[in-house]
């Protein structure tokens, strides 16, 4: 059984093993996330703590899945606050454990992220991610429309740089 949950930051401050590991399995499985290995525990532990905070601050929404009981995935929604871009917001981070991942868990995220960001009256939503991932394949499943490649834009861990290519999605 599968439980998407909107985390409050007390919340995502008590998950932080659980999503420390998330993100460590994440890099160690080749994704670009904005870390380079080793990816220590205290690292990832303060990612996440600085992800509380601006859950706190209203800066930030953070979903995550939860299959069997266990945290399998999550993702998160940067809220633009400026006065003019309060329409729009970034999909960050979408993260599926490598053991659950194709059982549907990132269209699930995916989904009750839209939900939230049309319930927060956010009309567009945008994303970036590295080109030739598997991300890449995924999101246009989603309805995301591909706006461009910019290039060198990430290091990787070989030291070679890669591509990002950005999407946007309206509601």
């Amino acid at each position: 059984m599968v439980q998407i949950v909107k985390l409050s930051a007390a919340q995502t401050r008590a998950a932080l093993p659980e999503l420390a590991e998330l993100l460590q399995d994440a890099l160690a499985s080749g994704a670009s996330v904005g870390f380079l290995p080793p990816l220590t525990d205290a690292i990832a532990e303060s990612y996440w703590l600085t992800t509380a905070q601006e859950v706190e601050s209203g800066e930030r929404l953070l979903m995550v899945a939860y299959k069997d009981g266990a945290l399998a995935g999550a993702a998160q929604l940067e809220l633009a606050l400026k006065p003019n871009a309060q329409h729009r917001a970034e999909v960050q981070k979408l993260l599926v454990h490598t053991s659950r991942r194709g059982c549907g868990l990132a269209g699930e995220l995916m989904s009750a992220l839209e939900a939230e960001a049309r319930a927060g009256g956010r009309t567009l939503l945008v994303l970036d991610t590295e080109r030739g991932s598997v991300a890449e394949k995924l999101y246009p499943r989603y309805g995301y429309i591909r706006a461009g490649v910019i290039p060198r834009y990430a290091v990787k861990a070989d030291g070679s740089m890669c591509d990002t290519v950005v999407f946007y999605r309206l509601l």
